[in-house]
């Protein structure tokens, strides 16, 4: 569907942006339960510097069943687990199942999200690894059919391409800027969908709590309610000179965001590292056939992606998932950047054989290692060893090593999951 627009959607110059924002519920203990599905529905806390049997550390995010115990993040697990036990250890009462973070595991999941967000809008602006804006303005429009606005609907079919190809669940929220699609995405959590049209934001905005509004911490929070803002309805009242006063140029930004009023553009932050396709079997399937047939697809797709943005790639690699969730990436590397489509589809064919007998849910082709300079290309001839370790240009940008082995992503993270608290 990519860089094109639904039926019925031509959109006039000056029309209201189309921005969603994705959040990810619980990521991190939602790609838990996706490697052990027996934890569905069952209390769960991560945590960050905790080993299995031990009390050190802190929790970097907890399921909502833990929430309803009290459990929060960042909480020192010594006071988790006298809210709720493990389950080793709790007899007949409530106890919930701790587990170490795996950040290698979460950022291969995080991928995963991340390749259906760029396959369904042309502007992702990826936040945190369980956060991003979308600017889905050319995908679809605020038009209204049956009763819905076709933006809903694409804001339905995001946050189902989630749910179905990786498994974990996000709540989603569309409106007309970034700020209000940010609220509209924490209002119905978990697992929501809130849609937000030009002409309703004001409404919408109004009657929420205050620290809701996208910016408002709990510091600020107390200090607007120490004059009398106690909603978004007051915080748009408020006078712009007050708010300055009190909070600088800050609270002018503020007060604009609870009035609906955020001309900010979704920009993406740099330019990528790599370009992907990937695409899943509606079952899995062991067919070295339909295998290849769809890698040759994937590797021509992601090769014309490369050439319309006008990069050059130095590592060619795939992937092949097997059920339940078994992340496998090989990958090879040229002595420099090249566009070749036929080597694409050569290169990815050749890493696939070594999943000829494999049963696989989902196949990907990236290309890798990325330039945007015009510039000399290498021979075609100057390959790396397969076996060659080097790679220290993948290793810096996070992308595969030349040799072959399972690889699990690589993450840059604070110390707990962004916008846990809010979840």
């Amino acid at each position: 569907m990519s860089g094109r627009r639904l039926p019925g959607t031509d959109r006039d110059e000056g029309e209201a942006r189309v921005v969603c924002h994705v959040d990810m519920d619980c990521f991190y203990a939602s790609c838990e339960r996706l490697r052990e599905p027996e934890l569905d529905g069952e209390p769960v806390v991560v945590g960050m510097g905790y080993e299995s049997g031990d009390d050190a550390g802190a929790v970097a995010t907890a399921s909502y069943e833990a929430r309803e115990y009290g459990v929060e993040s960042a909480q020192a697990i010594t006071q988790a687990l006298e809210r709720l036990p493990r389950v080793d250890e709790a007899g007949a009462g409530p106890a919930a199942h701790y587990r170490p973070v795996d950040l290698d595991f979460y950022g291969d999941v995080a991928d995963e999200v991340k390749k259906v967000l760029h396959d369904c809008a042309d502007i992702v602006r990826e936040v945190s690894i369980d956060e991003a804006y979308l600017d889905v303005t050319d995908r679809t429009a605020w038009d209204v059919v049956d009763g819905r606005t076709l933006a809903e609907g694409y804001a339905r079919h995001v946050k189902e391409r989630i749910e179905r190809e990786v498994g974990v669940p996000a709540s989603v929220g569309v409106a007309p800027n970034m700020s209000t699609a940010k609220v509209a995405s924490d209002h119905d959590k978990p697992d929501g969908l809130v849609a937000v049209p030009p002409g309703t934001v004001a409404d919408f905005l109004e009657p929420l709590d205050v620290e809701e509004i996208h910016g408002v911490g709990p510091v600020t929070a107390r200090e607007l309610r120490a004059i009398g803002v106690e909603t978004a309805g007051d915080l748009a009242a408020a006078g712009p000179a007050v708010l300055r006063d009190r909070f600088g140029e800050r609270g002018v930004d503020l007060h604009r965001r609870a009035r609906g009023d955020d001309d900010r553009a979704v920009t993406p932050r740099g330019k990528p590292k790599s370009l992907s396709r990937e695409s899943a079997f509606s079952e899995p399937t062991d067919d070295p056939e339909r295998k290849r047939k769809r890698v040759r697809a994937l590797a021509g797709d992601v090769a014309e992606r490369a050439r319309t943005r006008e990069a050059t790639y130095r590592t060619i690699g795939i992937k092949a998932v097997e059920p339940p969730f078994d992340v496998n990436t090989r990958a090879r590397s040229l002595s420099g950047p090249v566009d070749d489509p036929d080597l694409v589809e050569r290169v990815a064919l050749d890493l696939l054989a070594e999943f000829e007998s494999a049963t696989v849910r989902k196949l990907g082709v990236r290309v890798s290692n990325l330039s945007f300079a015009d510039g000399e290309q290498a021979r075609l001839d100057g390959w790396e060893g397969e076996d060659d370790t080097d790679g220290a240009g993948d290793a810096a940008s996070g992308d595969d090593s030349a040799a072959p082995r399972r690889r699990r992503g690589q993450v840059s993270l604070g110390d707990f999951e962004s916008g846990s608290a809010s979840e």
